[in-house]
């Protein structure tokens, strides 16, 4: 039987296209139109993933299965934003401007996560960063707001610069706009062309721009001012785009050492210090902005280290993770209230408790490690390397922490839930290492690099939860809480090049105050 094909990308933006087409037009009932939206997204991309892996007749065109698990996670994540949003924005203005921007996002997501043309894939990135500022600006009264807004508008179009020069050279040399051509043109090169490794080069340098890496984050720290589900949508949807693009491009990146280079640095660097300074902050929402900055380090630098099938785990993970950590932060300081009447246990010596938590460091290290060995033999193709068994452990070490208070009781729970975490773990490492493809795996060098910087921030850590008013601690604070000075340094430069125009109110017409970055003003 003859199958009809056209592209499979069409289907499920269509649906999110044409509700955006009737939220323009409607102004009773747009949210019933997004939801409705919303639900039959969520149905489709569940419904072309099954036939496609059962190869129903159904099916207008196979989808890879990493576009599938990502459509179906992007149409989960619309489906609870809009359901949020209706009740958010309940009594606000502008909700059917709201409500086509949303859609509209989801529409350029969605063809970015299913086209296999690398050309609709960039228009879709753009697309999707320019219905996304108009969601940052929906208050557009708010001076702070256009600022952040203009700031993330020129990180983007310096990203969207670089991808275009790289899939010009692309182009220039294979011939094709494709997915499987360039994978094809990669596995039966002998040695890839200079403009290969440039086009890399950018590829990653787009990647680090549009994830907010240092030190070009502070517009992802800052962007406070947009209703809660677009923070929910952009820390947990869309800066997470750069890691899915360089795990599409996994060929390319895997062949090229200086992108990889590039990308474990700046990415390691990144987390490294996002995750000091996150430790100074009070705000939930400023708190979590930080995490997503190093999350988004730690992703890039997964796919420096060629650790592909980790960095897709990585990105569900923490798609689903910040989306309920920002829609569910107005709990936050009943939390804290309910924390604040537990009781509380005598403190132990500081020089105690840096002991047991650096105690705790080898002995989950030994957890993970024993456990890839005893899957091992249970599984003999699992093939997880060396530096992904130490980011483990140093990222499961924390569970044992509370043995410095009360040892046989907390030490005896750290070790149960550190080895449940790690079979859970390697389990899902085992189910998304049959979706992306192999890579050579780590250099040793980088590996090293990458072991070192984590380790440090685990000592560095410890010692300043243990002497919080100590000497290093004071030092430290300052250039901590103030994000190092990179941000104010970074936003001084692009702003003397393309200064924001900042309009006043039309409700006011008075002066606006003068928008602050940092602490001090712009």
């Amino acid at each position: 039987m003859t199958v009809v094909s056209m592209p499979l990308w069409s289907i499920l933006p269509a649906l999110y296209l044409l509700a955006c087409v009737l939220a323009m037009s409607m102004r009773q009932h747009v949210w019933w139109v997004a939801r409705s939206a919303t639900v039959a997204g969520l149905m489709t991309a569940v419904a072309l993933g099954t036939g496609s892996l059962v190869q129903a007749r159904f099916v207008l065109e196979r989808v890879d299965t990493i576009g599938w698990v990502t459509a179906t996670l992007v149409a989960l994540l619309g489906w609870v934003i809009v359901r949020f949003s209706h009740r958010y924005l309940e009594g606000e203005s502008g909700q059917a401007r709201y409500v086509a921007a949303l859609l509209f996002t989801f529409a350029s997501v969605g063809t970015l996560i299913l086209t296999h043309n690398l050309l609709v894939l960039a228009l879709a990135w753009t697309a999707s960063s320019l219905s996304l500022h108009h969601l940052l600006t929906f208050h557009a009264e708010r001076a702070q707001a256009q600022i952040v807004a203009h700031k993330k508008f020129l990180a983007s179009r310096m990203a969207e610069t670089c991808l275009l020069f790289a899939l010009l050279l692309i182009y220039r040399a294979t011939g094709t706009m494709e997915l499987e051509g360039l994978s094809a043109f990669v596995a039966h090169a002998t040695s890839l062309p200079p403009s290969f490794h440039l086009a890399a080069v950018l590829i990653a340098l787009a990647a680090i721009l549009k994830s907010a890496q240092l030190p070009v984050h502070g517009w992802l720290i800052q962007v406070m001012e947009a209703p809660t589900p677009v923070s929910a949508l952009q820390h947990a949807g869309v800066v997470n785009i750069g890691g899915f693009v360089l795990i599409r491009l996994a060929p390319l990146i895997a062949a090229t050492p200086t992108a990889r280079v590039i990308l474990v640095v700046v990415g390691t660097l990144t987390a490294a210090l996002a995750g000091l300074v996150m430790m100074t902050r009070i705000s939930i929402k400023v708190r979590l902005a930080w995490s997503t900055c190093a999350q988004m380090g730690f992703m890039l630098m997964e796919c420096g280290l060629g650790l592909y099938e980790l960095a897709l785990l990585h990105l569900v993970a923490h798609s689903l993770y910040k989306a309920h950590a920002f829609l569910s932060s107005g709990d936050t300081v009943l939390d804290a209230r309910r924390h604040d009447l537990a009781p509380t246990w005598p403190a132990k010596p500081a020089h105690r408790t840096v002991l047991y938590r650096l105690i705790g460091l080898p002995i989950s290290l030994g957890l993970v490690e024993g456990s890839a060995i005893a899957w091992k033999a249970w599984w003999p193709g699992l093939n997880l390397p060396v530096v992904a068994i130490a980011i483990v452990g140093l990222g499961l070490a924390p569970l044992l922490w509370g043995a410095a208070e009360h040892p046989k009781q907390s030490l005896a729970r750290g070790v149960v839930r550190i080895l449940m975490l790690t079979q859970l773990y390697v389990f899902w490492h085992l189910v998304f290492g049959r979706l992306v493809p192999e890579s050579g795996g780590p250099s040793l060098p980088l590996a090293l690099w990458v072991g070192v910087c984590f380790a440090a921030l685990y000592v560095v850590q410890i010692w300043l939860l243990a002497y919080p008013r100590g000497a290093i601690a004071t030092k430290l604070f300052h250039w901590t809480y103030a994000g190092f000075y990179l941000d104010e340094r970074f936003t001084r430069l692009t702003f003397r090049i393309w200064p924001a125009k900042v309009t006043a109110p039309p409700t006011t017409g008075g002066a606006l105050p003068r928008p602050v970055m940092n602490g001090r003003p712009v």
